[in-house]
C-alpha cells in the first residue's frame, strides 16, 4: 500500500515529528507506571514458608516452559525473517526495516508474555497471604489487580513505543514497515497462546478428572501430583498466552489505523492513530489506580465501575483531540500520500469522534454481554448449574446453548459496531478508516483489560496456594474462593473483548489488502474489478469455504492436542497413586516435576501444525486460486473465527462457573454427584475457552497479515510482464503439501494413550523439577 504513499513523497514537519515524540514519551511514561506498580506488588508479604515454596515451584516450572518454547520458537522466527526479507518491497530500505521490525514486534510480544508470567508467579503468593491479614480483601484484589495494571501499562506502553518509533524513523514508508512489527507480534502470540494453552488446559483437566472425580479430593489438594502443573499452566497460558495476545491486538490495530489512516487523510491519518491510544495510556492508569472494592462489593462490581469510569473519559479526551487536531473538512487535510481527495464530503473530525466512541462502546457492551453469560450472579450460569442435578451430559448440552446464543448477540453487536463505523463515510477508504479508528477507540481500554485478564489466573493460583499449603482457612479461605470466581467471569470478559479486537483489526487489514491489491494492479499496468471480489463467483465462495474451514480445522488441532497431552497426565497420575499408596495418607510426596514435564513435552510439540496452518493455508489460496478467493478466504475466516471463538469463550466460562456456584454449597455442593456433574462440563470447556477460543484472536490477524504481505508476489506472478503461473502454483502446491504432512503427523499421533509411564529422562530444566517436587 505504501508504494503511493512514496511516490507522492509523505514527509512529516517539525511539528508533526514533534506530535510523535510526546507520544513516544507518553509510551515511556507507561512502562515507569508499570515500574512502580511492579514495585508495589513486589513488596507485598509473601506469606508462610510453606507457601513460598509452593510458589517457587510454580516459577520454576513456569520460567522453564517459557524458555524452552522461546528457544524453540526463535528457529520460526529467523526462518520467516528470511522469507520476509525475500518479499518484494520498494526498495531495500522498506524491506530491511519490515523484516527487522518482525524481529521487534516478536520480542516485544516476547518480553510482554515472560513479564506477564514471571510477575503473576511472584504476585500470587502475595495474594494468599494478603488475604489472611485484617482487611484481607481489599488488600487481596489490590495486589491481584495491579498486577495485571503492571502488566497492561507495559503492553499499551511497547506497543506505543513501538509504532511511534516507526513513524519517526520511517515517516512516508511507515506503513509498509508496521506490517513487519504487527507480523511479528501476532505471529509470537498465536504461539505462546496455543503452546501455553495447551500446557495450561492439559494439567487442568487431567488434574479434575483424577483428583476431583476419580480420588474425590479437592481441586488443590498436595495430594495430586498435576496440581503444580495446573498453577504453572495458568500462568503460561492465561497470563503469558493472554498478555501477548492483547499486546498484538493492540500492535495489529495500530498497523491497521496507520496504513489505512495515511490513505484517507493523508499525514494527520498517519498521526491520529497514534494519538487515541496516547490518551488510552492515560487513562488506564486512572482505571487501574481507582479499582478498589467497597465494603461489602462485590470484586466485579469495583472492576467493572473503574472499566466504565476509564471508558468515559477516553470518549471524552479522545472527542476534545479529534476536534483540536483534525479540521472540519477535508480540503483542510495535508493529503499528501492519500488515496482521498479534498472533494470528499464530511467532516474529518466528527467522522473520526464517532467512530472513536464506537469502539468504547463496543468495549462496554462486549463487557456486559460477557458478563451475563459467564457471571456467576446471571440466569444463563445459575440454568448451566441447575442441570447438574440430572448430570453431566445436561451440563454440557446446557452449557453449548449458553455459547450459541451468546456468540449471536456478540456477534451482532460486532457487526453492528463495524457497519455503524463503516456508515461514516461514502468514501471506502475513510469508511475503512473509521473501522479502523474504531479498534483504536477499544485500545483506550486495553490497559485496564489486560489488568482483568491477569487478575483471573492470579487468584486461582492464589487459591491454589493457600489450599496446598493448608495455612489460609477460614474468612481467608472464603476471600480467595470469591476472588478466584471473580477472576473466571474477569477472563471471560476479556477473551471477548479481544475477540472484538481481532474482528475490528481483521476487517481493516482485509480493507489493507484489497487497497493492497489495487496498487499492485496499477504497477504492472492492470486494473481492479470489484467483481473479482464478490461472493457470489464460484472461485470466490471456494476460498470463503476454505477460510471457514481453516477456522474449524485450527479448533480441532488444539482441542485434540489437549485430548492427547491430558490423556497422558490422567495416566501419569493414577499411576502415582496406584504405585504410591503413601500418597493418599500424606506420607509419600507425589512427583511433581514428572506431570510438569509431560505438559512442557506435549505441549512444544503440538505448536508447529496449528502455526503452519496458519501461515501456509493463505498462501495456498492466494496463489493457488488468486486474489478475489483469497479475499473470499480471509471473509469466511473472520466471519467463523468470530462465532466460534465466543462461542468457545462463553461456553466454557459458563461451565467453569457452574461448577462455583455447586461448589459454594449449591445443588449438594462439593462431593455431591452435581458437583460430579459440573466438574465434566467445566473439563470439556476448559480447552474451549483457555485454549481454542483465544488462539483463534491472533489466527485472524496473523492470516490478514500474511494475504496482506503476498499480495504483490500473487499481482506480480498473476498479471503483466513478469506473470508465471508454473511457479504461482509451484508455491502454492508446497504450502498445501507443507499443512498436508502437518496434519497427518499430528493425527498419527492419535488419542490412544497407553498407562504406561513416560519413557526417557525429564525435560524440565533440574531446578524446575527439584523444587516442584519438594513443594507442598
Amino acid at each position: 500500500m505504501s508504494r503511493q504513499f512514496l511516490a507522492e513523497g509523505l514527509e512529516l514537519s517539525g511539528g508533526d515529528r514533534g506530535l510523535v515524540a510526546v507520544v513516544a514519551v507518553v509510551a515511556l511514561a507507561a512502562l515507569a507506571v508499570g515500574y512502580v506498580l511492579l514495585r508495589e506488588v513486589l513488596a507485598a508479604g509473601q506469606g508462610t514458608s510453606k507457601m513460598q515454596d509452593i510458589a517457587r515451584a510454580v516459577q520454576e516450572g513456569a520460567a522453564a516452559y517459557l524458555n524452552r518454547q522461546f528457544r524453540t520458537l526463535g528457529i520460526f522466527v529467523v526462518v520467516v525473517f528470511v522469507l520476509l526479507f525475500a518479499l518484494p518491497a520498494e526498495d531495500l530500505g522498506e524491506r530491511i526495516g519490515r523484516s527487522l521490525f518482525f524481529i521487534v514486534g516478536a520480542v516485544f510480544s516476547a518480553i510482554i508474555g515472560y513479564l506477564g508470567m514471571w510477575l503473576s508467579t511472584r504476585a500470587n503468593v502475595r495474594v494468599a497471604a494478603a488475604a489472611k491479614e485484617a482487611g484481607g480483601r481489599e488488600k487481596a484484589m489490590r495486589i491481584a489487580f495491579r498486577t495485571g495494571g503492571v502488566v497492561g501499562m507495559f503492553t499499551v506502553g511497547l506497543g506505543l513505543f513501538g509504532a511511534a518509533l516507526v513513524v519517526l524513523v520511517y515517516a512516508g514508508q511507515a506503513p509498509k514497515v508496521l506490517e513487519g512489527f504487527g507480523f511479528g507480534a501476532a505471529l509470537l502470540a498465536m504461539f505462546m497462546r496455543v503452546g501455553g494453552g495447551i500446557f495450561t488446559k492439559a494439567a487442568d483437566v487431567g488434574a479434575d478428572l483424577v483428583g476431583k472425580v476419580e480420588q474425590g479430593i479437592p481441586e488443590d489438594d498436595p495430594r495430586n501430583a498435576a496440581t503444580i502443573a495446573d498453577n504453572v499452566g495458568d500462568n503460561v497460558g492465561d497470563c503469558a498466552g493472554m498478555a501477548a495476545d492483547l499486546f498484538e491486538s493492540y500492535a495489529v490495530t495500530l498497523v491497521a489505523s496507520l496504513i489505512l489512516g495515511t490513505a484517507a487523510f493523508g499525514t494527520q491519518g498517519l498521526l491520529f492513530p497514534l494519538i487515541v491510544p496516547a490518551i488510552g495510556v492515560l487513562t488506564a492508569i486512572v482505571g487501574v489506580y481507582i479499582t478498589r472494592a467497597r465494603t461489602g462489593e462485590n470484586g466485579l462490581s469495583a472492576i467493572n465501575r473503574s472499566f466504565y469510569i476509564s471508558a468515559g473519559i477516553s470518549a471524552v479526551l479522545c472527542t476534545v483531540a479529534a476536534f483540536v487536531y483534525l479540521p472540519s473538512s477535508f480540503a483542510n487535510l495535508n493529503l499528501a500520500g492519500a488515496s482521498t481527495d479534498a472533494s470528499t464530503a464530511g467532516n474529518p473530525a466528527l467522522i473520526a469522534t464517532i467512530a472513536v466512541i464506537i469502539g468504547i462502546l463496543l468495549a462496554g457492551v462486549i463487557l456486559w454481554l460477557t458478563g451475563y453469560y459467564t457471571g456467576t450472579e446471571h440466569k444463563p450460569v445459575k440454568e448451566v448449574g441447575r442441570t447438574s442435578l440430572t448430570g453431566a451430559a445436561t451440563v454440557i448440552l446446557s452449557g453449548i446453548s449458553v455459547g450459541f446464543e451468546s456468540a449471536v448477540y456478540t456477534a451482532l453487536v460486532i457487526g453492528g459496531a463495524v457497519y455503524g463505523a463503516f456508515l461514516l463515510s461514502g468514501s471506502a477508504i475513510v469508511a475503512l478508516f473509521a473501522v479502523a479508528l474504531a479498534g483504536c477507540g477499544l485500545l483506550t481500554t486495553v490497559g485496564v483489560i489486560v489488568a482483568m485478564d491477569t487478575f483471573g489466573p492470579v487468584s486461582d493460583n492464589a487459591q491454589g496456594i493457600a489450599e496446598m499449603s493448608g495455612d489460609v482457612d477460614g474468612e481467608g479461605a472464603q476471600i480467595l474462593t470469591e476472588l478466584d470466581a471473580v477472576g473466571n467471569t474477569t477472563k471471560a470478559i476479556t477473551k471477548g473483548i479481544a475477540i472484538a479486537t481481532a474482528v475490528l483489526a481483521a476487517t481493516a487489514l482485509f480493507g489493507s489488502y484489497r487497497d493492497a491489491i489495487d496498487k499492485a494492479l496499477r504497477g504492472v499496468g492492470a486494473s481492479f474489478n470489484d467483481s473479482d471480489f464478490v461472493s457470489f463467483a464460484p472461485n470466490v465462495l471456494v476460498g470463503l469455504l476454505i477460510g471457514a474451514a481453516v477456522v474449524f480445522m485450527f479448533s480441532g488441532l488444539a482441542v485434540n492436542a489437549v485430548t492427547r497431552a491430558a490423556g497422558a497426565i490422567v495416566f501419569e497420575v493414577r499411576r502415582q497413586f496406584r504405585e504410591n499408596p503413601g500418597i493418599m495418607d500424606g506420607t509419600v510426596k507425589p512427583e511433581y516435576g514428572r506431570v510438569v514435564d509431560i505438559c512442557t513435552r506435549d505441549s512444544l510439540r503440538e505448536l508447529a501444525t496449528p502455526g503452519l496452518l496458519a501461515v501456509m493455508a493463505p498462501i495456498a489460496v492466494g496463489f493457488g486460486l488468486g486474489v478475489g478467493p483469497l479475499a473470499g478466504y480471509l471473509a469466511g475466516a473472520i466471519a467463523t473465527g468470530t462465532l466460534m471463538a465466543v462461542f468457545l469463550a462463553n461456553s466454557g466460562g459458563a461451565w467453569d462457573n457452574a461448577k462455583k456456584l455447586v461448589e459454594d454449597g449449591n445443588h449438594g455442593g462439593k462431593g455431591s454427584d452435581a458437583h460430579a456433574a459440573t466438574v465434566i462440563g467445566d473439563t470439556v470447556g476448559d480447552p474451549f475457552k483457555d485454549t481454542a477460543g483465544p488462539a483463534i484472536n491472533p489466527l485472524l490477524k496473523v492470516m490478514n497479515l500474511v494475504s496482506v504481505l503476498i499480495a504483490p508476489a500473487i499481482v506480480t506472478f498473476s498479471v503483466g510482464a513478469d506473470a508465471s503461473p508454473g511457479v504461482r502454483y509451484a508455491i502454492a502446491i508446497v504450502a498445501t503439501l507443507v499443512i498436508v504432512v502437518a496434519v497427518v503427523v499430528s493425527k498419527r499421533r492419535g488419542t490412544a494413550i497407553s498407562d504406561e509411564p513416560p519413557a526417557g529422562p525429564t525435560s524440565v530444566s533440574s531446578e524446575g523439577a527439584s523444587v516442584a517436587n519438594g513443594a507442598a
